[in-house]
Parts: C-alpha cells; structure tokens; sequence
C-alpha cells in the first residue's frame, strides 16, 4: 500500500504535507483505538469448512481475518501497480484489478470490524481498523491519480493500444 500513489500524492499532486497527512492519520488511529472494544475472551477459529461466513458474523479471532487478506491484497496491488508504471498493464486492465479487489475488500472491512471484538488488545483492534480505512484512502488516491493525474503514474509512452486512457 502508499508505494507508489503516497510518493505521487506527496511530489506532484501537492494536495498535502506528508506532516499534514502524519496528524491526520495519528489522530485518526487513536480515535479508532480508543474506541475499539475490548473482550477477554478471544474465540477460537471455529470456521469448519465455513471460514468466509464464520469470518462475517465475527466468531473468528482477528488476526484469522486480518492477515490473510492484507499479505494478498498488498501483493496484488503492489503488482498492479508495477506493471501498470511499466507500461505491462494498461490502463483499462489495471482498473479491471482494483475494481474485482473492491468486493473482497468490502467484505474484509466488515469481517474486521465485526471480529474486533475478538482480541486481547485495543492496540491492534486499532490497528487493523486503521488499516481497512488506508485501504479506501489509498483507493481514493489511486482514482484521483487514474482520472486527473493518468500521465505521472503509467507508461504511457509504452501502451500502444490503451493510449487514448494517459489524456
């Protein structure tokens, strides 16, 4: 997340101090943990071939929901978008792969907030909501970029059939 599109934000786009975005973010942290709940009972996963379904009625323990998701969602965007800023994706394909991600992580930011009950410190219950709210902001970035910054983040130069997508 932030590898390519929070360098953007911060050089060309200029619509933020990075000491800007650090208060706001911090500010936004601690309200999450704060007041995020606290249970001493942390369920066990009890999914039994039924792990999405246990995962979005909350019987799982959060870092069984977190994790998973957030390794593969940052290596299909970190992917997305090396080859898109290489010129071996296209513009169309590229948002193609943010689109089919949007679904999936709809159902993680819930399947997160509803299992935040199920662990030991408010710390990472924080964490892990702070990190659903990136993603959308990092979604927010990544279409700010696509629809008035498209010539800063693809190669352009290198996509013969997509080119009309860089205007």
């Amino acid at each position: 997340m932030f590898i390519y599109s929070l360098p953007l934000f911060f050089e060309q786009i200029h619509l933020a101090s990075p000491l800007e975005l650090l208060i706001i973010f911090l500010t936004v942290f601690v309200i999450l943990t704060i007041s995020s709940p606290l249970n001493d009972e942390i369920q066990q996963p009890k999914f039994n071939g039924k792990y999405l379904f246990a995962a979005w009625t909350g019987n799982v323990a959060l870092h069984w929901v977190f994790w998973p998701f957030f390794l593969v969602l940052n290596v299909s965007l970190y992917l997305a978008d090396t080859f898109a800023t290489r010129g071996l994706l296209t513009v169309s394909s590229w948002d193609e792969v943010h689109l089919m991600l949007l679904l999936p992580i709809i159902w993680w930011t819930t399947a997160i907030w509803r299992c935040s009950f199920n662990s030991h410190f408010r710390v990472w219950t924080g964490c892990a909501r702070f990190l659903t709210l990136a993603v959308f902001f990092e979604y927010g970035l990544k279409l700010l970029i696509r629809i008035d910054y498209p010539r800063l983040f693809f190669g352009c130069e290198e996509l013969l059939l997509d080119y009309g997508s860089c205007f």
